[in-house]
């Protein structure tokens, strides 16, 4: 099954997406859907209004989970060609809600950053509450899966050993267009999908998310140790090699810029980067 968060002129409302079509769920967005455990029954079932996918306003998929964890140095080939050693925990660090778009929503370029870079990602978002999972558990947590990009801000990141400042400015997270159930993708709830992002359509990262380090699965085992993981959640579980801070000669976005952001059986993103005005830096 495939879910969205449509804009109507009433609001957000959760669809299921049927071919070309996404058909109304009586629920406002598939934040609030996944908090029924029924949702499953309910996506299935939905006969509401149909909308043509082309010419619908797609928000972030879950547009305020409750918590948004982001996992940094997660591709295994990444870490080993810049000659570090493979980590033996997960690097987290925190993205809140303000900071999301929908998948085809401008990218607010923000006058107090001169690095803002990309970083594709796979999404995973929780379906069922789960505390100290057991590995069955985690798997049986998993709502779905969804593209997003973490869009950072380099100059802000690196300011101090936390990366949080630089990870979570406000309008600069592409976040959909859809949850697609682990049912429907090669490898289930460890997907190996290929992932790509592109830059006014020049491939600036791909890779396959069968090199996670750390899988969707071990990601909610870990972090439900920390915390009860909700239904709606969100793990962003790393980027591969490509981003633009790396690079000789680094390499930024600017204004106009189109990013495009893919995973396979996920579907696309394509967001154009607009400056806004603001406090310089």
């Amino acid at each position: 099954m495939r879910l969205t968060t449509l804009r109507t002129p009433n609001g957000t409302r959760a669809a299921r997406i049927d071919g070309d079509t996404a058909i109304e769920i009586d629920s406002s967005d598939v934040g609030a859907l996944l908090s029924d455990p029924a949702w499953r029954d309910r996506g299935a079932a939905a006969d509401g209004p149909a909308h043509h996918l082309a010419s619908a306003d797609l928000a972030p998929v879950v547009p305020r989970p409750g918590k948004i964890f982001c996992v940094g140095l997660n591709y295994r080939g990444h870490i080993l060609e810049m000659g570090r050693d493979l980590p033996e925990n997960p690097t987290l660090f925190a993205k809140f809600a303000d900071a999301l778009i929908g998948p085809s929503d401008p990218i607010a370029l923000d006058p107090a950053s001169a690095a803002v870079d990309w970083e594709a990602e796979l999404a995973v978002v929780v379906g069922t509450p789960v505390r100290r999972a057991s590995e069955a558990e985690a798997a049986a947590a998993i709502a779905g899966f969804a593209v997003l990009n973490d869009v950072t801000m380099r100059d802000w990141q690196y300011r101090t050993l936390q990366w949080l400042q630089g990870k979570t400015f406000e309008a600069t997270t592409p976040f959909g267009p859809y949850l697609v159930t682990p049912d429907e993708l090669p490898g289930g709830t460890r997907p190996t999908l290929d992932l790509r992002c592109a830059v006014d359509g020049e491939t600036v990262q791909a890779a396959n998310t069968s090199d996670l380090v750390f899988d969707p699965v071990a990601l909610i085992a870990y972090i439900s140790r920390i915390v009860t993981l909700n239904p709606g959640d969100v793990i962003a579980t790393g980027t591969p090699g490509g981003v633009g801070h790396a690079r000789d000669p680094k390499r930024y976005l600017t204004d106009g810029a189109t990013l495009t952001t893919e995973i396979q059986g996920l579907g696309a993103q394509q967001n154009t980067v607009r400056a806004t005005a603001g406090v310089p830096a």
